[in-house]
């Protein structure tokens, strides 16, 4: 029984939404500062070295780095300072229909990648499991050409905990999709919004 279905069978009624929302705030309260910290310097790098951030993921997590390269790329505009350049893989859906359709689902990441992405790149891997493997050949992939590497991840973290340069876990259940993905939609406010902050402050002195 994972966490969820705990909750449900202790509060079938409204109590279940205010015990998801506390064990949310858990997994978030869970995640080490600095792991942040360290995507949004990773972040700060490669904005003031010209270099092309890269978001993918599946399902929830194709919505999550859709949403997290506009927001990321909206920073600039806010801060009224250099934006951040950003990709998502995830949109081009007659791309990823064509290669997965003639090369494999697995590659329908790392043959975008192979035109696209150039040494001092980064690349975001967003995978609950951590093992999707689209997103882990990428990440292999971003490595290759002397990328570097963010993986949000959840479960127990799953290969991208051990591959990627820069890892932010939300340590749950297995199979806990939606409070993983709900942690990594947080964190894509969290950083942007700092690094809006942050340059902001940054250009008044």
């Amino acid at each position: 029984m994972n966490q969820l279905e705990k909750i449900f069978q202790e509060n079938k009624d409204d109590g279940y939404f205010s015990l998801y929302a506390a064990y949310l705030s858990e997994l978030l309260s869970a995640i080490a500062p600095k792991s942040v910290s360290d995507v949004a310097d990773c972040f700060l790098e490669a904005r003031e070295g010209g270099a092309t951030i890269f978001f993918v993921g599946n399902g929830g997590s194709a919505a999550t780095a859709s949403h997290f390269a506009q927001d990321l790329t909206e920073v600039g505009r806010k801060a009224s300072v250099k934006s951040f350049k950003t990709l998502s893989l995830t949109d081009n859906v007659a791309f990823l229909t064509a290669v997965g359709n003639d090369y494999g689902y697995d590659k329908i990441f790392s043959i975008q990648m192979a035109e696209l992405f150039q040494p001092g790149d980064v690349l975001v891997a967003i995978s609950a499991s951590g093992n999707s493997p689209n997103v882990v050949e990428a990440a292999k992939y971003a490595k290759e050409l002397k990328g570097k590497t963010v993986g949000l991840v959840g479960f127990d973290g799953g290969a991208l905990s051990g591959l990627c340069d820069y890892v932010i876990h939300a340590k749950s259940n297995r199979g806990e999709y939606g409070p993983v993905e709900d942690v990594h939609m947080i964190l894509d406010h969290m950083i942007t919004s700092y690094l809006i902050l942050k340059l902001s402050s940054a250009k008044e002195k």
